[in-house]
């Protein structure tokens, strides 16, 4: 019995694509140089392991400024005021890439090509841009965070304002309200709970970003992990990454209950 034409086509289409994504596979790895492995990589691993599931407790809090709880603080002090910034700095941009019946498309279109140029740049690059600029530390930090979720959070933004309903906005102006009634009874009230969502959800992902930025020397938990790192020290590096673990989950849980009560 034959099969019929199109559910043979589809399999020779099918079959084509896995063959095109093995070869492409194949020559992908065939161009990585594999120096084979060392000879203590099984000390090398044990090491790392052992101070993994032996974390230095002494390092939670030394009251000297550089302990885990107080670097933990300012890599969310880091996070905090970076993603209020952006939220700031997104409302006029989101405005400007969002589609509206009054503005031409071209208008908006420019505007969704510098919010996608804004976010090309990860954090890590524009944090190093930011400490030549104004030198290592938190700063810089800020900054980068900042620049970033600009172009993330307007994004957002944009699309929770093309998609508003515009049904109450009618119904101000058909009962004699001005612009500014618009605005504040009914443009608003939609758009503020949806924003407030978003930013927070941001904040999630700028706590984790902010938690490496200090490998470059842009302040946070990052600066000593990158030390703990360089020298070995696994049972520092584990109380960093158990630190960061318990923060963010915590932040996640407490945005995700926020996030829930808004929308």
């Amino acid at each position: 019995m034959m099969l019929p034409a199109e559910p043979k086509k589809k399999k020779i289409r099918n079959w084509l694509i896995a063959v095109v994504v093995i070869f492409l596979y194949i020559w992908a790895f065939a161009g990585v140089p594999f120096a084979g492995v060392k000879e203590n990589v099984g000390q090398i691993v044990g090491s790392i392991f052992y101070g993994l599931i032996h974390p230095d407790w002494g390092y939670v809090y030394t009251g000297d400024g550089e302990d885990l709880i107080s670097l933990m603080i300012e890599t969310v002090a880091i996070a905090f005021v970076g993603t209020f910034l952006s939220s700031l700095l997104s409302i006029p941009f989101a405005f400007w890439a969002a589609r509206s019946k009054n503005s031409p498309r071209w208008l908006s279109g420019v505007g969704k090509i510098v919010l996608t140029a804004i976010r090309t740049f990860p954090e890590i690059v524009l944090a190093i841009m930011f400490i030549k600029t104004v030198g290592p530390g938190s700063f810089a930090g800020v900054l980068a965070v900042s620049v970033h979720s600009v172009g993330m959070l307007a994004k957002l933004y944009s699309e929770a304002i093309e998609n508003m309903d515009h049904g109450p906005s009618e119904s101000v102006i058909s009962a004699g309200g001005s612009r500014w009634d618009v605005l504040g009874f009914a443009t608003l009230p939609q758009l503020i709970p949806e924003f407030l969502s978003f930013t927070l959800y941001r904040f999630e992902l700028a706590v984790r970003s902010a938690s490496i930025l200090g490998i470059v020397g842009a302040g946070g938990i990052g600066t000593p992990m990158i030390f703990a790192i360089n020298a070995r020290s696994w049972s520092r590096v584990g109380i960093i990454l158990l630190g960061i673990v318990v923060t963010v989950t915590i932040i996640d849980f407490i945005s995700g209950r926020l996030r829930k009560r808004l929308v």
